[in-house]
């Protein structure tokens, strides 16, 4: 038996459903790789933000432990060389050779250079048990301060180690190769948002309160104050970091603001 051949055509696509077919996938990968670029954008933002934040934070807690740190030691360590021991808290400029404390003020007011808003000099001990100081541990000077080196053309905040030297300017100690490294990056503090601000002692009764370190003349400033850099109670840090890039939605760099306190524990006789 022989089979007729059918002249019914198989079913098919047309030119134009074929072309909207592809419109729509065209549409739906670049959505697809919309959603991907900004989620990729937004990833490499955070995680700029993370890691600011994570060095900020390692910046603060080491500020905040120098300054806790700082001051005299127990007053069963004797000794007449004065590079053996804390004699203040706080190394200030100018004045320190001459034993001549300057005022410290805020928001650029006061006649020390250092302690200032941007620039502080920490006296402190190391550990007496630690084998590297052994036969004798003279005393640091440690000092933060805000510039712009020139390896590094971003604002950020240095900090340096030397020894002590009782006779000396203590931030000209800090040149050549004891210049200080960097140490925080992209920090974006204002002249109207200083890193360090102070409390000093009251000159009746230490620590009973401590009240913001003021200028003289300061219509804001107890009388009781007394505003010497050997003086010093706590060392408030405001520390503002950016990110390296801007973020890719705002075009604008993210900010990260911490805040600490360190407070020295040490008496001052």
């Amino acid at each position: 038996m022989n089979s007729v051949p059918s002249d019914k055509r198989q079913p098919g696509f047309t030119l134009v459903e074929l072309l909207v077919s592809l419109g729509i996938f065209l549409l739906v990968i670049g959505a697809a790789f919309t959603l991907l670029g900004s989620s990729q954008n937004r990833y490499q933002t955070e995680s700029q933000v993370l890691t600011s934040f994570q060095e900020a934070r390692l910046g603060l807690d080491q500020i905040v432990r120098d300054v806790n740190d700082a001051g005299y030691p127990p007053p069963s360590y004797v000794s007449t060389n004065f590079n053996l021991f804390t004699i203040t808290p706080f190394a200030w400029s100018p004045g320190y050779a001459g034993n001549n404390p300057c005022v410290i003020g805020t928001l650029g007011g006061g006649t020390c250079a250092t302690p200032g808003d941007f620039d502080l000099i920490i006296e402190t001990n190391p550990n007496p048990q630690d084998p590297a100081c052994a036969p004798s541990c003279q005393v640091q000077w440690i000092r933060y301060k805000l510039e712009t080196p020139p390896t590094v053309p971003v604002p950020t905040l240095m900090r340096g180690v030397v020894l002590k030297q009782f006779n000396a300017d203590p931030a000209a100690a800090f040149a050549g190769a004891n210049a200080p490294a960097p140490f925080v990056q992209n920090v974006v503090n204002s002249p109207a948002q200083p890193i360090f601000s102070y409390t000093c002692d009251t000159s009746t009764a230490p620590q009973l309160p401590p009240l913001p370190c003021a200028p003289l003349g300061d219509p804001n400033t107890a009388a009781a104050v007394d505003n010497s850099p050997a003086n010093i109670r706590d060392v408030i840090i405001n520390l503002i970091v950016a990110t390296p890039q801007r973020d890719a939605t705002t075009g604008r760099p993210r900010i990260v603001e911490l805040r600490g306190r360190g407070r020295r524990i040490n008496p001052n006789f």
